[in-house]
């Protein structure tokens, strides 16, 4: 039996929960068993609907115990005690920062094998074959899971799709709220506050959205590039002739031995498309281009694509910014 756990912010089901419920549908038709899914304890839905769709038959809620919402430890012990009324023997998180708390916090509760990043789960001979990326995605290490010992399992949330497929048959979710009377197991460890990441410096492979700069800048124009990276409050990134010149740090740099990104949004300005760039950016969801030069290679891997001199089209675009927020980011 495979458990999913699902985040559910606020009540509402969330890119990483759409996606790591795809995968909960496909690797348990892998496992030839059933499933359910679980939300983190302190969050709670009242429509099943937004589910539905991904095929999964029950969602556990816990309720009466507003403690959960800020303490993993607690979050962990109910789940882990839920695992094991369902007999859960593969626990699945997508790898965000509650995800990756959370993992290892059950395995030690439930006394299971943990594997976290997982890139790829496929069926074998010897079980489930596990994928996991090292070194800047060029090396793939496997695993294999034979079912022996229970597995807890998270998924990069840039690897997971969103997509519905037509293998997945859609259900009536039943929502079964779970009261929790356990005053025993009173976290000893609560979060106080929770601060959202800088776009200006969160690390740009965690970015949701990214203005980048390729050798089409000079440094006026490049300078122009961070001011609107600044007034729009999003992440910057470089192309490599970029961070050669030493205009910024590596780890601005995006590419196949930079940073490899998946943002909701992926601005190119002056960024030619070279192979080792392209494989970089290839998870983003919605990739803009803008060159000058219409044979660009980058065009062909965007979305949307213009040609337009940066020298003409920046400032244009930076006054237009400046009048939407004030001047200021």
């Amino acid at each position: 039996m495979l458990l999913v756990i699902l985040e559910c912010r606020d009540g509402e089901i969330g890119d990483a929960d759409k996606g790591i419920l795809s995968a909960a549908n496909r690797i348990s038709t892998l496992m030839g068993g059933s499933w359910s899914a679980a939300l983190v304890p302190g969050e709670s839905v009242v429509d099943a609907a937004p589910f539905a769709p991904y095929g999964v038959p029950t969602i556990f809620v816990t309720s009466g115990v507003a403690e959960a919402a800020n303490s993993p430890e607690l979050q962990g012990k109910l789940l882990a005690r839920l695992a094991r009324e369902q007999n859960a023997s593969l626990i699945l998180l997508p790898h965000t920062d509650a995800g990756a708390t959370l993992a290892p916090l059950l395995a030690a509760e439930l006394d299971a094998a943990l594997f976290t990043q997982a890139t790829a789960v496929r069926s074998a001979q010897e079980g489930l074959e596990l994928q996991h990326q090292a070194l800047g995605l060029q090396i793939a290490r496997r695993r294999y899971w034979d079912g022996r010992r229970p597995l807890v399992l998270t998924m990069p949330v840039k690897f997971l799709s969103q997509v519905v497929l037509p293998s997945m048959k859609p259900s009536c979710p039943e929502i079964t709220v779970r009261p929790a009377d356990i005053p025993e197991l009173f976290p000893r460890t609560t979060i106080i506050e929770r601060i959202p990441p800088d776009p200006q410096t969160v690390d740009v492979s965690e970015a949701e959205v990214i203005v980048s700069a390729g050798k089409g800048c000079d440094p006026h124009t490049f300078a122009q590039v961070k001011e609107l990276a600044r007034l729009l409050n999003i992440s910057l990134g470089v192309t490599r002739p970029v961070y050669d010149l030493g205009w910024t740090g590596f780890e601005r740099m995006i590419g196949q031995t930079g940073r490899a990104v998946a943002p909701r949004l992926y601005l190119a300005l002056g960024i030619s498309g070279s192979m080792h760039h392209l494989g970089g950016i290839k998870e983003s969801r919605r990739i803009v281009a803008v060159n000058s030069d219409t044979k660009a290679p980058i065009f062909a891997n965007a979305d949307e694509g213009f040609v337009a001199d940066l020298k003409e089209l920046l400032p244009r675009l930076l006054e237009r910014v400046r009048q939407t927020t004030g001047g200021a980011a």
